[in-house]
């Protein structure tokens, strides 16, 4: 089994769902990013991190903020690669999802982006503007560097784009709380927790959900609809920006709580 396979059936036999924490690399500076990520990730059961972008289609205004701060610190590929490197040695058991998009990646060199991330310790790429049609440009290179490719789903996907994303997807499926870019929110929607279950009876794939979760009552309203991780983004930079490590922390050991 896999990172991911084994951190879910861990979270199955402990009746827990997957806390699963997203952080910018870089930001708000290379070093100080470290150390927030490492802080999230003692309290994650998977990690989430994103690859800064000049154009964050799928981004609302607190992540791209943190991508302008990433950017503005001298954040690119490499260093961002780097920095996975040291984050995987201190969790070597920890699943990490990398957020990427396609122009990072074909600027890269896509053999040569799937084959560092391997390197790096990388368990799955998340393309956020590329359709699940696209993926044989890409699904070779990760086939071949054992990188499970994860896709966004959401209410309005029709049903055979769906099968199609749980035929190609591994790891998990991303499933969208809204269908709109990402940002903290107060409440979840009925239509996000029916759509959890109805993913539920449609595929065996961990269903994880992200985009506007942001409490830990988020949280137990997603385990209690049968979800099996939730995703959380903005809210976790947003107390970082406004209060700091060690506010941070709590909100983290909060969450994972919460599972």
């Amino acid at each position: 089994m896999n990172r991911y396979q084994q951190t879910f059936e861990r979270l199955k036999k402990e009746d827990k769902i997957a806390f699963i924490p997203f952080w910018m690399l870089g930001d708000p500076n290379p070093e100080a990013s470290l150390e927030a990520v490492k802080t999230i990730a003692e309290q994650a059961d998977i990690l989430e991190l994103g690859l800064p972008f000049s154009d964050p289609l799928a981004d609302g205004p607190t992540i791209q903020a943190a991508v302008n701060r990433s950017l503005q610190a001298g954040m690119n590929t490499e260093k961002c690669l780097e920095q996975i490197m040291i984050i995987r040695a201190d969790f070597p058991e920890k699943p990490i999802g990398l957020l990427v998009y396609l122009n990072l990646v074909l600027q890269y060199g896509i053999n040569r982006f799937f084959t560092d991330c391997k390197k790096t310790g990388i368990d799955s790429i998340l393309i956020p503007e590329m359709p699940v049609e696209e993926i044989k440009l890409v699904e070779s290179a990760a086939q071949e560097n054992q990188i499970d490719l994860v896709f966004l789903l959401s209410t309005n996907t029709p049903q055979d784009r769906r099968q199609k994303i749980y035929d190609h997807s591994g790891g998990f499926v991303y499933t969208v709380s809204k269908p709109s870019i990402t940002g903290a929110k107060t409440d979840l929607s009925d239509d996000t927790l029916a759509l959890v279950q109805e993913l539920k009876s449609q595929t065996d794939l961990p269903i994880c959900v992200g985009f506007g979760i942001s409490t830990p009552e988020h949280i137990k309203a997603l385990k209690k609809a049968g979800a099996d991780g939730a995703i959380i983004g903005s809210e976790l930079i947003n107390i970082y920006q406004k209060e700091g490590l060690e506010a941070l922390n709590d909100f983290a050991l909060s969450c994972a709580s919460s599972t």
